[in-house]
C-alpha cells in the first residue's frame, strides 16, 4: 500500500481517520539511531505504528519496534507528543489520517535485527549522518528533539 505524506498543503486530502500511534528512538551504545527505510514511501523513519485496543502507548512502541526490526526494546524515556493537524497521511486504500504520535526513547534488550515487510533496509545511523537521509520533516523533528537532549518532552 502506497503512502503519501502532506504537510501544510492546501491541496492535501481531508482526513477521514485519527490514529493514535507510537514511535521509538532506539540508540545503541555508540549513540547511533535505528532507522528503517519504509517500503510504502521509500523514506527513512523511526520504527512505529498504530496503537491496538489491547496496547498501552509504551507497549505500542515496544510491539512496533519488534514487528518492524526484530529487536526487543524497553522504553527509557519520552521524546515528545506530535499532534500537528497540518500533517496528513494518505494511503492508496483511501484512508487519509491525522496521526497522534507519542515518541519514546528505548534501548535494545534482545532480539535479532531483521527486515519486515514494512521496510527495505534497517540501519543504525550516526547522528551526524541523519541529515543526509531522505526523510519526512515530521520524522526529522522527532530526531532533532532527541538529539537536542531536551530536559522536557516536546509537546506539540
Amino acid at each position: 500500500m502506497a503512502r503519501t505524506e502532506f504537510y501544510d498543503d492546501p491541496d492535501a486530502p481531508q482526513p477521514n481517520s485519527l490514529v493514535v500511534a507510537a514511535s521509538a528512538v532506539v540508540a545503541d551504545e555508540d549513540g547511533r539511531i535505528l532507522l528503517q527505510r519504509r517500503t510504502d514511501n521509500g523514506l527513512w523513519a523511526l520504527p512505529g505504528g498504530g496503537m491496538e485496543m489491547a496496547d498501552s502507548l509504551p507497549g505500542t512502541a515496544v510491539r512496533e519496534v519488534k514487528e518492524e526490526t526484530g529487536l526487543d526494546v524497553e522504553i527509557t524515556g519520552l521524546v515528545g507528543t506530535y499532534t500537528d493537524p497540518r500533517h496528513v497521511i494518505a494511503y492508496s486504500d483511501g484512508e487519509v489520517r491525522r496521526q497522534f504520535n507519542v515518541c519514546f526513547t528505548a534501548r535494545v534488550v534482545g532480539g535479532q535485527l531483521a527486515i519486515s515487510d514494512e521496510s527495505t533496509e534497517l540501519r543504525f545511523v550516526a547522528p551526524e549522518d541523519v541529515p543526509t537521509l531522505p526523510m519526512h520533516h515530521t520524522q526529522r523533528l522527532r530526531l532533532d528533539h532527541f538529539l537536542d537532549h531536551r530536559t522536557t518532552p516536546y509537546l506539540g
